[in-house]
């Protein structure tokens, strides 16, 4: 147990209160993050005519912007998880991060190329700060709770979800209804409501997540909490490599050239094979394995984040999304119901928590209630608009906001399942995660079977897009949640906001080849056919599962009773 102040008991389904203070702030940053990045690519490819014009950008340029994005998104947690780690402490951090975060989205809304760019810089400076300290609070809050932790970051993840689920549906609308402008703007609103109750309910954490308390340590070798286990110091020549790695990848996030992707590979492969053996055999083992779920989770990454490039550009030019008649009365009562009841379980959710600790942090409680009613009101606005009308154009980012439906609907259930005798091994949820994310991909391979060569329209089912991104939201049920859970029981506590980190570099890898692929789909679609681009996807994350699975007397024995 560590020596923080705060009390552990289970003050809202089961689980402490601060969990889901965490829970509403990660909803409201993922709800910016998701809202704009639902818009972005379709805004910068539409047509620059019309009531609500695009920028006319080709299909290429747009995913390499967005590459670039979502690539330093994730790698910028290594710079700000040392920072907290080491200078600032975890609940700092989050607090510049809402902040730079604020100020990107507020300066997208101006929509013109240059607070644009500007824009898109404070939104990975922002999350570098905020990403990787979330998920350490949650670590140091549930230290010495290890049976728990994947039901509590299975639960962090449902607010993640509902925060994207809000975010695609709410600035996707309005996007594309009202205005990009007004889309990009309505994600800098909340991740300013979600950076002041977050700001407002530090009393509740106590000293959980303060600034670090400098330690003296011996230069040459430092034991660390865990008396087992000696501090590995950087030589030069790991800084060497380090700085090779950085000048590589960053290089290929800005040009798309292979050579530095080869490069930061060989460099990384390097320093991993070099610092891995210094440590002793149980930190060492636990770190090989770690290393193995890394390299999973960037092969399922880089397929599941289509849905943020080619899935839109698909969604809009190969689906059939016009509806009349009673067809589109269907819809409107279906969108009704998916809009109000999972709004309605997260406020209930809400006033479970207002329950518990609207006496100790109230300021914090009436401005995510305040939140809730915006929210409310514009929904109510959003279906008033809806059924006026006969017939209706389903939008394009309606069908982003499935992935987070599902999670909200799957999630409770997978956690019941996390925290029953039944939980599968890692070897199982990692083939799980891959072989179900391929199936997914494979309905849409077989949807699109019978579109030809070079088309660049068709009038495909919408069915194909509700089943994939069914079986897309499973596989993500058993990975990604799993791999915070693995990742804060492997390393050691020194290292974790750092290590953190670099699970998200993987994540950043991931993002960076799924829009480098992604960014191909009209030239492989040209070449070859859509369903092939999709059979890629298909094929690839089954195998590496199948891998996985094969893996898993490897694994047992690394992680030495980590389960």
């Amino acid at each position: 147990m560590s020596d923080h102040t705060i009390e552990i008991k289970p003050e809202v389904m089961g689980h402490p209160s601060q969990l889901f203070v965490l829970f509403f702030t990660e909803m409201w940053e993922r709800f910016s993050y998701y809202g704009m990045r639902a818009i972005l690519v379709i805004f910068l490819t539409g047509v620059i005519t019309g009531d609500n014009p695009g920028w006319g950008w080709s299909s290429e340029d747009a995913l390499h912007l967005l590459g670039i994005y979502a690539s330093l998104v994730y790698l910028t947690p290594i710079v700000g998880g040392w920072l907290a780690d080491n200078k600032i402490g975890y609940r700092l951090a989050v607090v510049i991060g809402a902040l730079l975060m604020t100020l990107g989205h507020a300066s997208m809304a101006i929509e013109t190329p240059t607070f644009l760019y500007i824009g898109i810089a404070l939104l990975i400076a922002g999350n570098g700060f905020f990403k990787p300290n979330m998920t350490s609070i949650i670590s140091k809050l549930y230290e010495g709770h290890d049976e728990k932790k994947d039901g509590a970051y299975n639960i962090f993840y449902m607010g993640v979800n509902a925060g994207a689920f809000l975010g695609i549906l709410l600035c996707g609308w309005v996007g594309e209804r009202i205005g990009w402008s007004y889309g990009f703007g309505l994600a800098g609103i909340f991740m300013l409501m979600g950076m002041l109750q977050f700001y407002f309910a530090q009393p509740i954490f106590g000293n959980l997540g303060d600034k670090p308390v400098t330690k003296e340590l011996d230069n040459q070798e430092s034991v660390s909490e865990d008396s087992m286990i000696v501090r590995n110091p950087y030589t030069m020549f790991d800084y060497l490599l380090v700085g090779i790695f950085t000048i590589s990848a960053i290089a290929f996030i800005f040009t798309d050239y292979v050579p530095a992707s080869i490069s930061a590979l060989v460099s990384f492969m390097l320093l991993l094979m070099i610092r891995i053996p210094r440590y002793v055999k149980l930190e060492r083992d636990r770190l090989i394995a770690f290393g193995i779920f890394c390299l999973f989770t960037i092969i399922f990454w880089a397929a599941f984040e289509q849905a943020a490039g080619s899935l839109p550009i698909y969604t809009r030019d190969f689906t059939d999304r016009f509806l009349e008649g009673g067809a589109a009365t269907t819809f409107k009562i279906i969108d009704l119901l998916v809009t109000v009841i999972p709004l309605g379980i997260i406020t209930y959710v809400l006033m479970l928590l207002f329950k518990r600790t609207f006496n100790r942090i109230s300021l914090s409680n009436m401005i995510l209630g305040f939140s809730f009613l915006i929210v409310w009101a514009i929904v109510f606005y959003k279906l008033y608009l809806d059924f006026q009308t006969t017939d209706t154009e389903v939008p394009v980012t309606w069908f982003a906001i499935l992935n987070s439906l599902y999670i909200i609907i799957f999630a409770p259930l997978f956690t019941k399942w996390w925290d029953s005798k039944y939980n599968p091994p890692a070897s199982v949820k990692y083939f799980l995660g891959l072989f179900l994310l391929g199936i997914g991909f494979g309905f849409l391979a077989m949807g699109a079977w019978s579109v030809p060569s070079g088309a660049e329209t068709a009038k495909l089912s919408m069915a194909w897009l509700v089943l994939a991104y069914l079986f897309h939201t499973l596989g993500e049920l058993c990975l990604s949640p799993m791999g915070l859970s693995y990742l804060s029981k492997l390393i050691p506590t020194r290292m974790i906001a750092f290590m953190f980190g670099v699970y998200y570099l993987a994540i950043a890898i991931g993002n960076k080849l799924a829009h480098y692929i992604g960014g191909d789909i009209d030239n492989i679609t040209a070449e070859y056919s859509l369903s092939t681009f999709f059979l890629i996807f298909t094929i690839i994350p089954i195998g590496l599962g199948v891998i996985a699975l094969l893996l898993h007397p490897v694994l047992k024995r690394l992680m030495h009773g980590v389960h």
